[in-house]
C-alpha cells in the first residue's frame, strides 16, 4: 500500500498527462493542415504541359508555396498563359521590369491575377460577364465576344478545360493578364526612367579653318541641293582630327612633361627590343628636354619608335656627321597623339596621310598596307617601316607606336641615292676611257713605225 504523499503525486502526473498531451483526433487534425501536393494535381500538370514558362514564373516568384496552401484548402482555377504568349507576345522592357528582385511584389501580383480560388469549367454558357474575385485583391471578368470566343478580360481562352484534375482546371489564353496596378507601376518607373536619364551632348564643333565654334546649319528640305560648301561637307582629315589625348594628370593640374618622357622611356626598357632607342634618347638630353618642355606646354606628341633590328642597320657614317643623331628623331616626332587605331583608319580611308614631324617641314607619309600602316615615301624594303608594336605606350600626352625600320626624310634619301649614283657612274665611266687612250696610243706607234721602216 503506497503512501498519502506518493498517491498524490500519481494524480497529479496523470493530470498533466492529460492536459499537455492531445488527443488522437486533434493529432490527425494537425496532420491534415499540412499541404499534400501528389503528382495527380494542377500544379505538376504546369510542368508537363505548354505552360512551362508560367511554371518558371511562379518559381521565381516564390508562389509555390501559397498555391499549395490554396490547393489543400480548396480547388483552383488557372487562366495560364501559353509559352508563346510570355515568350515572345511579351513586351521584353516590361518583362525585365518583372524579373528585377525590386518588382518582386508586382510580378506576383501579375501572377495571382490568372489563379481563381474555385474551380470553374469554362464553356460559352458560363461566361456570364461577372467579375470573378482572384487569390490577388483584383477580379476578372469573363465573356463571349462576337465570334463566340470565351474571353478573359482581353485574354482569349485559346485551349478551354485543357487540364482537369481534382484539385483544379487550367484554361490556356492567348497573352498575359496585366492587373491595372502593376501596368500603372510600371509606367510610373519608365517614365521616371526617361525624365531622370541624361542624354549625352556632345562638344561643340569647331571650324578647322578659322578655330571658331560652327554655327547650326538650317534645316535644308529634302531634295534639296547641298548648302555647305564641300570642304564642309567631307569630314575633317586625321591632321585637323586626331586622336584625343588625356587632361592634365599633375597633382597642381599641369602638365607634367618631364615625367611623362621620363615614364615612356622606362618603358621602352622594360618592354624589350627598344634599347637602341631609349639609349639615343637618354644620351641626347636637349632632345628628351625639348619633348618635356613641348608636354608641358600642352602639346602631344606620338613617337614612331624603331626597334633595335632597325637601328642596328644605321651605318657610322650616318651617325657621325654633327647632329645626325637629333635629326633622325625629329623626323619620328608627330606632334599630334595618335593611336594604332586614329592611324590605321585614317589610311584606310584617305590612302595616303602626311604627318607633320618635329624636323619641320619634311612629312613621313603613311599608308595601308597588309592590314597595317606603312610610313615611307618608297615601296616595301629600304626607306620604309611597318607599324611593328602598336601602342607601346598610350599614357598622358605621349603615344608611341613601335616601327620596324629607320625612316629618313624623302629629301635626304634622294640627295644619299644621287650621290650614290653619281659615284658609280664616274667610276664606270673612267674605264671605257683608259681603254679608249690604249687603242689611240697603239694606233700611233703602229703608224710611226712603218713610217721609220720606209
Amino acid at each position: 500500500m503506497c503512501s498519502p504523499q506518493t498517491h498524490g503525486l500519481l494524480l497529479f502526473l496523470l493530470f498533466l498527462s492529460t492536459v499537455l498531451v492531445p488527443p488522437s483526433s486533434s493529432l490527425a487534425e494537425a496532420a491534415s493542415s499540412t499541404p499534400h501536393i501528389n503528382s495527380n494535381s494542377i500544379l505538376v500538370a504546369l510542368l508537363d504541359s505548354r505552360y512551362t514558362s508560367l511554371a518558371e514564373l511562379l518559381e521565381k516568384a516564390l508562389l509555390l508555396p501559397t498555391l499549395e496552401s490554396a490547393v489543400s484548402r480548396h480547388n483552383l482555377t488557372i487562366f495560364a498563359p501559353t509559352n508563346d504568349a510570355l515568350d515572345r507576345l511579351l513586351d521584353p522592357d516590361f518583362k525585365l521590369f518583372l524579373l528585377q528582385p525590386r518588382h518582386l511584389p508586382s510580378l506576383q501580383s501579375l501572377l495571382t491575377f490568372h489563379v481563381l480560388s474555385s474551380p470553374f469549367p469554362l464553356s460559352s454558357a458560363d461566361a456570364d460577364g461577372i467579375r470573378h474575385p482572384t487569390l490577388g485583391d483584383d477580379s476578372v471578368s469573363l465573356s463571349v465576344d462576337n465570334a463566340g470566343v470565351v474571353r478573359v478580360d482581353s485574354a482569349a481562352v485559346v485551349h478551354p478545360n485543357d487540364v482537369v484534375r481534382p484539385d483544379g482546371v487550367i484554361h490556356g489564353i492567348d497573352r498575359a493578364l496585366i492587373p491595372r496596378s502593376v501596368q500603372d507601376e510600371f509606367n510610373r518607373r519608365r517614365s521616371l526612367r526617361t525624365i531622370s536619364a541624361v542624354l549625352p551632348v556632345g562638344a561643340p564643333e569647331v571650324d578647322p579653318r578659322t578655330h571658331r565654334l560652327k554655327k547650326p546649319a538650317a534645316p535644308v528640305p529634302a531634295g534639296a541641293p547641298p548648302v555647305l560648301p564641300i570642304f564642309d561637307a567631307m569630314a575633317p582629315g586625321p591632321s585637323l582630327a586626331p586622336a584625343p589625348a588625356p587632361g592634365p594628370g599633375g597633382p597642381k593640374g599641369h602638365f607634367d612633361g618631364e615625367s611623362q618622357v621620363k615614364d615612356f622611356i622606362h618603358t621602352l626598357l622594360k618592354y624589350g627590343g627598344y634599347n637602341e632607342m631609349a639609349d639615343m634618347l637618354v644620351n641626347l638630353t636637349s632632345l628628351a628636354t625639348e619633348m618635356g618642355r613641348l608636354v608641358s606646354e600642352g602639346y602631344v606628341l606620338t613617337v614612331l619608335a624603331p626597334n633595335d633590328e632597325a637601328m642596328a642597320k644605321l651605318s657610322v657614317e650616318q651617325l657621325s656627321e654633327p647632329g645626325a643623331p637629333e635629326q633622325i628623331l625629329y623626323y619620328h616626332l608627330i606632334p599630334e597623339y595618335q593611336t594604332e587605331e586614329s592611324m590605321y583608319n585614317s589610311v584606310r580611308r584617305f590612302g595616303k596621310v602626311r604627318y607633320e614631324t618635329l624636323r619641320v617641314p619634311e612629312k613621313v607619309v603613311a599608308r595601308e598596307a597588309d592590314g597595317s600602316v606603312r610610313f615611307g615615301e618608297g615601296e616595301d624594303g629600304e626607306g620604309t617601316a611597318y607599324l611593328y608594336d602598336p601602342d607601346i605606350y598610350t599614357d598622358g600626352r605621349i603615344s608611341v607606336q613601335g616601327i620596324d625600320g629607320v625612316l629618313f626624310p624623302p629629301k635626304a634619301d634622294k640627295k644619299r641615292k644621287a650621290t650614290t649614283e653619281k659615284k658609280a657612274v664616274k667610276v664606270a665611266a673612267a674605264k671605257p676611257r683608259r681603254g679608249k687612250l690604249m687603242e689611240v696610243a697603239c694606233t700611233l706607234l703602229g703608224a710611226f713605225g712603218q713610217h721609220s721602216c720606209r
